[in-house]
């Protein structure tokens, strides 16, 4: 059996984060493995408050998991500070050589920051090159490129620029861009006018692969980055390539979002119990 590490926050709701993860890897049929970087006090309204361990304790994690079941592939959530960032950097440089999948979560989906300043940089300088794959949204895309991303265009440059300082392969998320009918953006938006696509952008290698759907309106949003980078790292670790990869992730989070149970009083949560799609490899 196949193991997947995810290294993130813990989510009190259990819609995002360390939560959302082992969901995602236990519905692709593989084994989940934790490092937690941060306790958060949490719900659909918002992030009421963020406990982060001391970095020793977060790097401690990382030498109990791969030495003993080693995985075949990890993926990095929430990170918090920079002590953090450079704990876990250095945990993948001197353990990791399985692929890494790389989200740079700084905002929730409630708007509350996640990741404070000055680890910005440790994040771009650090960790960033040890990446197979880095997926930022727009927001972070934005902040990793420098660029004012408005369209599909903006997004190809901006995954071109994160890519070449990088060195890693990566996929935009493009949900943020979504216009609904009574103004609101996002995949959490009103019923849409016409049929608005949600469109990714990655980039690999120098090559551009686009991925569009028809977007999801009126569902919850909570979690959605950390399924989808979660969903990709398992495709990773089953040795799909990263189109395949996304691919398949994209799909099982489309299905998710359609189930979404409509809890909570915010943005709520997606349904992790659903068919994952069979990883032809």
């Amino acid at each position: 059996m196949r193991s997947v590490l995810t290294i993130a926050g813990s989510d009190s709701s259990g819609g995002a984060g360390i939560q959302a993860d082992i969901k995602t890897i236990t519905m692709f049929g593989l084994y989940a493995q934790s490092v937690i970087t941060a306790l958060t006090a949490q719900n659909t309204c918002g992030v009421s408050a963020v406990f982060t361990p001391p970095a020793s304790f977060v790097a401690q994690q990382m030498e109990s998991v791969f030495g003993d079941i080693e995985p075949q592939s990890v993926k990095t959530g929430m990170l918090a500070n920079r002590e953090v960032v450079e704990a876990v950097a250095g945990g993948l440089r001197a353990l990791a050589t399985c692929p890494v999948v790389v989200d740079p979560v700084m905002v929730a989906t409630s708007g509350d920051m996640l990741l404070a300043d000055d680890a910005v940089a440790a994040l771009r300088e650090q960790l960033l090159p040890l990446a197979t794959l880095i997926t930022p949204n727009v927001p972070e895309a934005e902040v990793l490129s420098g660029l004012h991303i408005e369209d599909e265009d903006d997004m190809a440059r901006a995954a071109r620029i994160v890519a070449q300082s990088s060195g890693a392969a990566v996929l935009v998320k493009g949900g943020h861009l979504i216009e609904f009918a009574d103004g609101a953006s996002g995949a959490a938006g009103a019923a849409a006018t016409g049929t608005p696509e949600v469109i990714d952008i990655l980039w690999n290698n120098g090559r551009i692969t686009r991925f569009a759907d028809t977007a999801i309106p009126r569902v919850g949003a909570h979690g959605t980055g950390c399924t989808l980078s979660a969903a990709i790292a398992c495709g990773l670790a089953q040795g799909a390539t990263l189109e395949e990869s996304v691919r398949a992730a994209r799909i099982y989070l489309r299905r998710a979002l359609q189930a979404s149970p409509g809890l909570g009083s915010g943005n709520g949560p997606v349904n992790h119990i659903v068919e994952a799609p069979h990883m032809a490899i």
